[in-house]
């Protein structure tokens, strides 16, 4: 059985975007995506055993694949990731992965690979996410109002100063929904930003914000 598995949040064009990626590697491996599984809104920290994932990794028998669009789609956190390659090693699966182009295999090479591709997922994680909290708390120190203005009815107002970030965000491969997580906003608000034709940006690039330190 080749199973195509896809995470994804409740952007539906991250989903067919990963769909895709997913049956262009079939091909290229000349496997037939079988059956797909989907992760809908469900976070990548909780243990597969409590998403659709865990059903798959139960079915999985010796000579079955998986191909999904990076390792940190099969888990957020490095050892899950390691776990679940572990799992599939000992049932005789193989998983292929699009973006990393990972491969595993019962092999020393494929084992190595698998630390490292998790570790650098996570490390690139923690470092985004924490110059991201720098460069916020450092615009709320220079007086800028971050988070959502609650008492402001013009939805698109509460962006106002973020409009690079925003823009920046989504080229680096955040969904909506994260970006409004990011911002403060509904993912609605996200949605009619980019629907808008929009003139006027903040001076602040998204360089600036990944290269605080």
């Amino acid at each position: 059985m080749v199973y195509g598995y896809i995470r994804v949040s409740t952007d539906r064009q991250d989903c067919e975007n990963q769909k895709f990626g997913i049956e262009a590697k079939a091909r290229e491996l000349g496997l037939f995506i079988e059956k797909y599984i989907e992760d809908s809104g469900v976070s990548g920290t909780k243990e597969p055993d409590k998403r659709a994932l865990g059903g798959c990794l139960r079915r999985l028998k010796d000579g079955d694949v998986i191909i999904c669009s990076e390792l940190s789609r099969l888990g957020r956190k490095l050892f899950m990731i390691m776990r679940i390659l572990e799992y599939c090693m000992d049932v005789g699966a193989r998983v292929y992965t699009v973006k990393d182009g990972y491969e595993l295999g019962d092999n020393i090479q494929s084992k190595v690979m698998a630390f490292a591709f998790g570790l650098s997922a996570e490390i690139e994680r923690d470092l985004i996410s924490q110059r991201t909290k720098e460069a916020l708390a450092l615009r709320k120190a220079q007086g800028h109002k971050l988070g959502r203005d609650f008492g402001s009815k013009n939805k698109h107002h509460k962006l106002d100063g973020k409009h690079e970030i925003v823009i920046k965000m989504k080229e680096y491969g955040y969904t909506k929904a994260k970006i409004a997580k990011k911002m403060g906003v509904s993912t609605a608000t996200i949605y009619r930003f980019f629907s808008a034709n929009l003139q006027k940006t903040d001076n602040l690039t998204v360089a600036k914000l990944f290269n605080l330190c």
